[in-house]
């Protein structure tokens, strides 16, 4: 969930050049396996290609005569999203193997641009070794698997340890309700001139950053119980309307911005804000609290061009607490991405080949090390090397037992934007969070086709 830090424009024209790079030749080299992923928009990132360049290596060497071609697309994540469904529409476009989010794969499956691949994984041993949430989240709802999860992530609260000396906060922090999350950030604003108090991704501009690290850290924690989804009824099988939970999280968003303890409004609605948070504001202390997720150490690895080999020292970490303490006390979601084989790929033998060679334990896990990302292989989990591999691991690891998962239903994507439309109205104040909340009960009517129960 990455904005771009390269223009719109130049974000277009890169993207249509892999599209043409992809398209071109597709399907015409038995031997060439495409593999198209998300790369970082910011420039000095090449987490992904730096791992993929080596799996590469791996899988040529041993499959002599095979080639192996790797097309980035440079693009925040709502274009990346619109690109590669574009892509994957035609045999001549698609490429053997793609990067998808758990949260758009149902979408795509709906749309018929993915593969099953329950005949290569009953063939595959190590299968056996992923967890059943992260198989879950690459379901379709005809019980068919589209995806092969490379990792798994969680959420919480990343604080800055001198900024909160100086505001006179305890270094051991951990708040049991949204207000004491309220009064540590009034707290700096009133004693630390200079920096940004809080950071709650928020708008369209941050797309799914918002909805997944903003607002459904907050609507979960309006649950009753560690069960409960305040987004969707299972039972009914419905997408839920009018709920107070709903009208408390947009609440908490007024109240960041209303008494100016986010970013400058212009800043958070910047679709580079999540580049900037981890590049800029927490590495120069100009940031004291920031809600986000496991993933962020990635960006000041050695060789990450941000290194920051102090943050473990300078950052300290706590749970986002529920809206009130109610139990289970914490709360987090969980997403992740996956590879999946396109419907229309012209190699996709070579493209699972391809899966299995990622995906031994010593590849995935050096994989989960590079990106900061939480194991969904049994094997690695349980690997003491992978506990000690990085300070955060074990915290963010432990709060798996506190996760929710999105509703990875068809209609998630459209009901994320409605989300989003109605955060971006109470962070500008266009919007009363009494108004916000009413139209997106209308949206989501439209988006999910009237699948709506009221709460």
């Amino acid at each position: 969930m990455r904005p771009t830090a390269v223009p719109l424009l130049l974000a277009t024209l890169l993207t249509a050049t892999a599209l043409s790079a992809c398209g071109s030749d597709s399907g015409s080299d038995p031997d060439t396996v495409k593999i198209s992923f998300k790369q970082s928009t910011d420039n000095s990132i090449k987490v992904m290609d730096t791992y993929l360049a080596d799996i590469k290596e791996q899988f040529e060497k041993a499959n002599p005569g095979k080639r192996v071609d790797l097309v980035p697309i440079k693009a925040p994540d709502s274009e990346y999203y619109t690109k590669l469904q574009q892509m994957l529409r035609s045999p001549k476009t698609a490429p053997d193997l793609v990067y998808e989010d758990t949260f758009l794969i149902n979408s795509d499956i709906t749309s018929g641009y993915l593969k099953p691949l329950d005949p290569y994984l009953s063939k595959w041993e190590d299968w056996d070794q992923f967890i059943d949430t992260a198989k879950e989240a690459a379901q379709g709802r005809d019980g068919k698997t589209y995806g092969v999860p490379d990792g798994t992530d969680t959420r919480g609260l990343w604080f800055d340890k001198a900024i909160f000396k100086k505001a006179g906060l305890p270094a051991d922090w951990q708040p049991k309700t949204w207000d004491d999350i309220l009064e540590a950030a009034r707290r700096i604003k009133a004693t630390v001139p200079g920096v940004i108090p809080l950071n709650v991704y928020t708008g369209k501009p941050a797309g799914e950053a918002a909805t997944m690290q903003g607002f459904e850290m907050l609507l979960y924690g309006t649950a009753t119980g560690a069960t409960e989804s305040p987004l969707y009824d299972p039972a009914s099988e419905k997408w839920i309307t009018g709920s107070q939970g709903f009208r408390d999280s947009l609440e908490f968003v007024e109240t960041v911005f209303k008494e100016k303890l986010g970013p400058d409004v212009s800043d958070a609605l910047d679709p580079n804000i999540a580049t900037r948070v981890r590049g800029e504001f927490l590495p120069e202390g100009k940031l004291g609290i920031n809600l986000d997720g496991s993933w962020l150490p990635q960006d000041w690895l050695e060789g990450s061009g941000h290194e920051w080999p102090e943050w473990s020292e300078k950052l300290g970490l706590a749970y986002m607490p529920t809206q009130t303490g109610q139990s289970p006390g914490k709360v987090s979601m969980s997403g992740g991405w996956t590879w999946a084989i396109p419907s229309k790929a012209g190699n996709p033998d070579l493209a699972f080949e391809f899966i299995k060679t990622m995906q031994t334990k010593e590849n995935a896990q050096k994989w989960y090390v590079a990106n900061s990302g939480i194991s969904v292989r049994t094997d690695v989990a349980e690997d003491p090397a992978y506990v000690k591999a990085q300070p955060g691991i074990k915290f963010f690891t432990d709060l798996v037992a506190s996760t929710h998962y999105r509703p990875a239903y068809p209609a998630y994507p459209k009901v994320s934007t409605a989300i989003q439309e109605a955060m971006e109205g109470v962070t500008t104040g266009d919007s009363s969070v009494e108004e916000a909340a009413k139209s997106y009960d209308e949206e989501l009517k439209t988006a999910t086709d009237n699948q709506v129960i009221k709460k």
